[in-house]
């Protein structure tokens, strides 16, 4: 890695069309070139060209379906750059134009998918209760514990995994790391398939159901993080 390279890299992200696209794509989903316009405000084309950078700078992947052209972040790598990137952000806060964007934001804040894990209150919140049930170590660095790896393997088969087994990822909303990783996205899948936590809308918010809200109290004890 060189200076000029990494400057390179900055200024991609350095517009604040491509920011908006990158931070959409934290949802772990794929979307259009049309969903990415609408979404930033921009005309199609405009968005267009901004995601020929991003494509050929590899912090996005495209697939094509028929006449539709697909983009998603890269890998989990781009995500954690990302979400780091805008936990550094100074908290300032910006009041909602309508009551909406309020609602949306008080969500996001909430509870919400980063990438493929869990983040925001919520997500802090599992990360805490982990280590509170002794599944989880910070003692130097994010670690399962003996009893958290065979916790882990009755989710999914994920030491196998070639990317870090549990790391910690600063939350943008909370300034507190919450679990990240091939174990972090094994936790949020699970929740997820269980239907004990759900997708709000077709963004990153999610929330917690009435069953999540039993069953996380059942396995982690009580949390206002689990009210439904």
């Amino acid at each position: 890695m060189t200076g000029p390279a990494l400057a390179r890299l900055a200024a991609l992200l350095a517009d604040d069309t491509r920011a908006t696209f990158c931070l959409a794509l934290l949802d772990g989903r794929a979307w259009t070139a049309g969903e990415l316009a609408g979404h930033a405000g921009v005309a199609p084309a405009t968005a267009t060209g901004h995601l020929h950078k991003l494509v050929a700078a590899g912090l996005l992947t495209e697939q094509r379906q028929g006449r539709h052209r697909y983009v998603r972040l890269a890998d989990a790598r781009v995500a954690q750059l990302i979400e780091e990137l805008a936990a550094h952000l100074p908290p300032v806060a910006v009041p909602a134009r309508t009551l909406r964007a309020a609602t949306a934001s008080a969500a996001l804040a909430r509870g919400r998918t980063c990438y493929d894990h869990l983040a925001g209150r919520l997500g802090v919140a599992v990360t805490d209760a982990l280590e509170r049930t002794g599944r989880l170590t910070r003692a130097a660095g994010f670690a399962f514990t003996p009893a958290g790896l065979r916790w882990l393997d009755g989710l999914a088969p994920v030491r196998a995994a070639r990317r870090p087994l549990a790391r910690g990822c600063l939350d943008w909303t909370e300034r507190r790391e919450h679990l990240a990783g091939a174990g972090g996205a094994a936790v949020c899948e699970h929740l997820l398939a269980r239907g004990w936590v759900t997708r709000v809308g077709t963004g990153r918010a999610v929330r917690v159901t009435p069953n999540g809200s039993t069953a996380l109290a059942d396995l982690f004890g009580a949390d206002p993080a689990w009210t439904a």
